[in-house]
Formats: structure tokens, C-alpha cells, sequence
């Protein structure tokens, strides 16, 4: 992993670098994840893709991140994708498909209904929260629960997450994920045992769920990207609503759906290929009006 310097403090990314030498250098493709992920969320997709793209991936500030943040850094939804922004700039990353799954979805887009996005050339969002679903289903709730703690009793109650089966509940990653067992364990290790991510990811949930209303703002505004966008839901999904992806492409003008089989929210956990596939069509596709 390699780490950058950010207005809100240090964030590591992973970054596979160009594939100009193969012959097979395509579009740069940016990955976003979710609350209490990292960018590991994605290694099956990066693995499927990197021989033709780019894959840059960073650990956002969102209660899995090794690297405390800065005490004045701005952890809501609109400043962590400011810090999107800023992190695409820093790495002069220009024309990038950018993907987001769960929160990494509304992170995408904020940065496009934001006015954001003269770095951004696609998108491509997979089951995320949109519209009114924040906080999301029972996993949603129960963060923004846990987030009225203090630091020291966020991290007590954090601790029973060392337990496979009660990461399996319906309240923590059970209605998230089918087949992600081993990558929840590794995104509770942080906060679990450091208390100075305890205190970033205290903070960052009574931001992130202090303004629900966020994604319903941004929603106004989805229809100015008139750019390709790509709308990937999981048809098994229990948290959020294959209706909001519908009525993502809907809004999007640019946008068409594909629905994905025998997952949850977390499809690129649970289809990590079939994910892969539908990303790598979409770039394949020309662009009906470059920008560049």
C-alpha cells in the first residue's frame, strides 16, 4: 500500500499502476468503499481488471483506515468526498471510472452532484445508499447507535465483532455479504485495537449520520452527469433497495442497470468476476460524447 498526504491526513491507497507496457492500457479506474471497510473490498474485482486498467483503490477515513486522521478533518459524507476529490487531484488521475459500493456509492454521488466530477469520465455505482435510505437497513441503525458512544465504549462494544457469528447477524455484515466472512474480520482489527481510530470512526458516524437528507439533496442534481454511468445492484439485496438502483439509471442520463445474481450488498465480495465483467464492458463502450 502506498500512502499520500491529504488536507485530512495521511491515506493509504493501493495502486497498480499503467499497463501501457502490455499493450492493454485502458481507462484509470478509481474504487470507493463503504463504513467500516477498507480498500481490500475490492482486491477480487482489481485482481480481474489490472491487466487492462489502472486500479487505484484508497482507504477512506471510514472506521477502517490504519492512519488517524487530523482532529479539524472533516469526516461527514460531503467532506470525505471532498477528500475524494483532492485525492484524485493529488495523483493528477484525469478521465477515471469511478466505482463506489455502499457508502462508496453516495461518496460517488457527492462528487458528481457536487460539481466535482472534471476528473471523472464514468461512474459506476454498485447497491449503495441513495435517496432516503441512510442510515441503511438494520446495519445502518445500528451504527448510528453505536456512534452516540463514547470512543471507550464504541470500542467495548466493537469487540464482539471478533466473533465470526455475531459478524454474521443481520445487525452487523449478515445482510451485507454472503461469502465475506474473512474480510469483515480483517475490517474490524483497526478499530478494535486502536484507539485513535476508535475516536475517527466515533466522530465520523454522528457526521455521516447526523444529515440524512444528504443523498436526497444530491439526487437533484444526478441528472446534470450527462456522462456514461453504470448501475451494478445486487437482486438478492436486503439493505438497499433494487428500486433506488432503477431509479438511479432512470435519473442518470446517461445510465442502464445490470442486476447481479446470488448476492448481497457487497457484490464485490460475493461476485467479485461478474462485477469485474460488467466494469470491464462498460469502459469498453465508446464514449457517445468525449470530453477530452
Amino acid at each position: 500500500m502506498k500512502e499520500i498526504e491529504l488536507t485530512a491526513g495521511t491515506v493509504a491507497y493501493e495502486d497498480t499502476g499503467g499497463r501501457a507496457d502490455a499493450g492493454s492500457d485502458g481507462p484509470t479506474v478509481v474504487f470507493l468503499h463503504g463504513l467500516m471497510m477498507d480498500a481490500s473490498l475490492w482486491d477480487g474485482p482489481i485482481a480481474e481488471l489490472s491487466g487492462e486498467h489502472r486500479c487505484v483503490a484508497p482507504t477512506l477515513p471510514l472506521g477502517a483506515h490504519r492512519r488517524a486522521m487530523r482532529d479539524d478533518a472533516d469526516l461527514s459524507l460531503p467532506g470525505v468526498a471532498r477528500l475524494v476529490v483532492e485525492f484524485l487531484d493529488r495523483l493528477d488521475l484525469r478521465d477515471v471510472t469511478l466505482v463506489g459500493n455502499d457508502t462508496g456509492g453516495a461518496l460517488v454521488q457527492l462528487v458528481i452532484s457536487e460539481g466535482a466530477a472534471e476528473r471523472v469520465g464514468r461512474v459506476v455505482l454498485v447497491s449503495c445508499e441513495a435517496f432516503d435510505n441512510l442510515p441503511p437497513g438494520l446495519t445502518g441503525r445500528t451504527l448510528t447507535l453505536a456512534g452516540k458512544l463514547s470512543p471507550r465504549m464504541f470500542g467495548l462494544f466493537m469487540q464482539q465483532m471478533r466473533i465470526g457469528a455475531v459478524r454474521r447477524l443481520p445487525v452487523a455484515f449478515g445482510w451485507l455479504t454472503k461469502r465475506g466472512g474473512a474480510a469483515t474480520g480483517r475490517w474490524m482489527r483497526p478499530v478494535i485495537t486502536q484507539p485513535e481510530i476508535r475516536r475517527d470512526a466515533v466522530r465520523m458516524l454522528r457526521a455521516v449520520f447526523g444529515d440524512t437528507r444528504v443523498l436526497l439533496r444530491a439526487a437533484e442534481h444526478l441528472s446534470a452527469f450527462d456522462r456514461p454511468a453504470l448501475v451494478v445492484w445486487a437482486r438478492d439485496d436486503r439493505v438497499m433497495p433494487l428500486a433506488h438502483g432503477r431509479r438511479l439509471a432512470e435519473l442518470l442520463p446517461q445510465g442502464r442497470l445490470v442486476e447481479i445474481e446470488d448476492s448481497y450488498t457487497l457484490v464485490p465480495l460475493d461476485q467479485p468476476t461478474e462485477l469485474a465483467s460488467a466494469v470491464r464492458e462498460f469502459t469498453r463502450v465508446p464514449d457517445p460524447d468525449p470530453r477530452w
